[in-house]
């Protein structure tokens, strides 16, 4: 299980997300209608300001793989920031 802790001056709270969840999220942001609607609803702004660029296609399975591969590595520290004003947001595995 992936673990969000995020503190600051007034709250610290902890958000668990389940590699269930990463999974039904790459499933959807790799879906063809997704990334298709994607790249129709930015083009009227992107020609707006002459930059040609399209959403390329991601492959599922290989992101799936990574998150296998996580999976073999819990306790590992993806995120560790500190902002000055002493706001801290940690990601482990």
């Amino acid at each position: 299980m992936l673990s969000v802790n995020v503190k600051t001056k007034g709250a610290t709270f902890t958000i668990p997300v389940p590699y269930v969840l990463l999974n039904i999220g790459v499933s959807i942001l790799t879906s063809k209608l997704l990334i298709r609607h994607a790249n129709k609803w930015s083009k009227p702004h992107l020609d707006k300001k002459n930059i040609s660029f399209t959403i390329p296609s991601i492959d599922k399975t290989e992101l799936k793989r990574i998150i296998k591969e996580l999976k073999k590595h819990k306790g590992l520290e993806i995120v560790n920031v500190k902002a000055q004003d002493g706001t801290e947001v940690v990601v482990r595995l």
